[in-house]
């Protein structure tokens, strides 16, 4: 229904991205228009400088002293660019990295949970009284992504209210109390509560962490720093899968697992009270010395003034209360649509559906233990993430948007024409091994940490929680869909013609980033914004 109602509004939506794109320059008139940011930034301050003392103050202090001042000052940046291109350093994101990697424990539990699941249902089914009901095994798994979606729905007022950093603190505890349940859990029905609060804590900060992290990056790394979410999941993933390896041998390690569980929750409520607010948010609430203090310890002393006034002026400008009904009216309708589209698309891509149907084509080749077959998938996952870390804030998320469903799509080809035509054994599940590595590789590139990436920064200060909050109900109703039709579809119409469809979503979503999805790399949101405000 998404991508229809964006088909709608074609021409609205090509004349909002055509005033987002920056216009294209050279690599020389690129960094020419750096440095003229940073030479007229340090030129402010010596002009604020000037006049802030008066000549009677300092009578031996000319026009002509202050014009050799300026020039000093032109020398001084130019020195100090000429340094790091010698030396080839920019650590300008060493100081918000420890705030950001924190926060991205969340995402390491979220893929912890899902993985945790994967080899122990069996013995948990076994010892709780439901083995052989598939609909109670079903619901155990799927109780959890309902729970998300309540979660991903009820996380705007939240964030508004308490902040990115209270509420994530405030979040994790039904994370921790939800894995708890589930280790002490003598019944079906303890268990299902278990999954529930997990379910919920994971829907809240699935949605927060990305925003927390768009927010609180400083513009050149914001993209670097986002893929910390696909990361940390992937690690969680991989963790879990090497953690399941005794539950082979013994029938009652799944309870030491949700214990473990436990563990990262309280690290993270404790290394929060350490992170900082989202400046943003103080900004908001009108908190501006708070957000001073904060801009200085992440993003420097050099354009404190500068970022407070540019966020100011956007606060002004929307405002600082929102409801729901404001995703009515643009532009705020339009990048609703689109962060909703997005999702839609990258489920219907067929990525759950590749992850679940991995340990079989694994066990076709002789990986007959479903666990080491998904810690080979999951160790794809997390090269792709790092890949994509590297190339995001170089090449542009619109890049790797495009280019991540274009592998995805071949990738599915290839293990439909390994499927279909006559090969010789051997040669046809190498095929099919390869297509699906190939798949989540190019997904961990582009489709996993663009997606939950772009969304807030198209998104207004006024509603990007709320973007966010439904964009991600999206995600995990299609999720919900794709999970429960898969295996039916499968039965009736064969893997061959289920994954030519996957391939097919995987080309539409390409030409949808093509036509729709707007570069964001390099552009503060303050930026982005006022573009989107200035054309609606």
């Amino acid at each position: 229904m998404q991508t229809s109602a964006m088909l709608l509004h074609v021409s609205h939506h090509s004349t909002i991205a055509s005033s987002l794109r920056a216009p294209k320059l050279s690599h020389h008139q690129l960094h020419q228009s750096r440095r003229c940011r940073r030479l007229s930034l340090q030129l402010r301050r010596v002009r604020l400088q000037a006049r802030s003392s008066p000549p009677e103050s300092d009578p031996q202090t000319s026009g002509s002293d202050w014009e050799r001042i300026e020039a000093e000052t032109v020398s001084e940046v130019l020195m100090k660019e000429k340094r790091e291109k010698e030396t080839g350093s920019d650590w300008s994101w060493l100081p918000v990295f420890p705030h950001v990697l924190t926060a991205s424990m969340a995402n390491f539990l979220f893929g912890y949970h899902i993985g945790v699941m994967n080899g122990p249902i069996e013995d948990i089914a076994r010892e709780l009284g439901f083995e052989g009901n598939p609909f109670l095994q079903g619901l155990v798994v799927s109780i959890f992504i309902v729970s998300a979606f309540m979660g991903s729905v009820a996380f705007s007022p939240l964030v508004d209210n308490f902040g990115c950093k209270r509420t994530l603190q405030i979040d994790t505890i039904p994370l921790i109390l939800g894995a708890f349940l589930s280790a002490q859990a003598h019944s079906i029905d303890e268990m299902l509560w278990g999954r529930f609060f997990v379910g919920l804590g994971i829907g809240v900060n699935t949605v927060l962490v990305p925003l927390y992290i768009s927010e609180v990056a400083p513009t050149k790394y914001r993209g670097s720093l986002s893929t910390l979410c696909q990361i940390g999941t992937c690690l969680g993933i991989i963790t879990s899968l090497s953690l399941a390896i005794p539950a082979e041998t013994d029938p009652h390690w799944w309870r030491t697992m949700f214990y473990i569980a436990c563990v990262p929750g309280l690290a993270l409520i404790l290394g929060m009270q350490f992170a900082v607010e989202s400046p943003r948010w103080l900004c908001k609430v009108g908190r501006l010395d708070d957000a001073r203090v904060v801009i200085e310890r992440i993003w420097g002393t050099e354009d404190v003034e500068k970022s407070i006034d540019d966020i100011k002026s956007v606060v002004e400008t929307s405002g600082d209360q929102s409801s729901w009904q404001d995703l009515l009216v643009e532009p705020h309708k339009t990048v609703a649509l689109i962060g909703g589209a997005l999702f839609f698309l990258q489920q219907f891509a067929g990525i759950n559906g590749v992850l679940y149907f991995s340990s079989l084509t694994f066990h076709d080749v002789g990986i007959t233990s479903g666990a080491l077959a998904s810690l080979f998938v999951g160790i794809t996952n997390f090269g792709g993430a790092l890949v994509a870390s590297y190339l995001i804030d170089k090449q542009g998320r619109r890049k790797l948007l495009i280019g991540s469903y274009i592998g995805m799509a071949c990738s599915m080809f290839l293990i439909v024409s390994a499927i279909s035509f006559p090969l010789d054994e051997g040669s046809g599940h190498a095929l099919s091994i390869i297509g699906t590595l190939m798949y989540i590789f190019t997904f961990a590139l582009g489709a996993g940490p663009v997606t939950g990436m772009i969304i807030p920064e198209l998104s207004s200060a006024l509603t990007r929680s709320k973007v966010m909050g439904f964009s991600f109900s999206v995600h995990w109703v299609c999720n919900f869909l794709v999970g429960l039709y898969f295996l039916e579809l499968v039965d009736k119409f064969g893997v061959g013609s289920v994954y030519s469809l996957f391939g097919g979503f995987s080309l539409l979503s390409a030409a949808f980033a093509y036509y729709f999805i707007v570069e964001t790399k390099g552009r503060s949101l303050e930026e982005i914004e006022m573009s989107l405000i200035k054309r609606s």
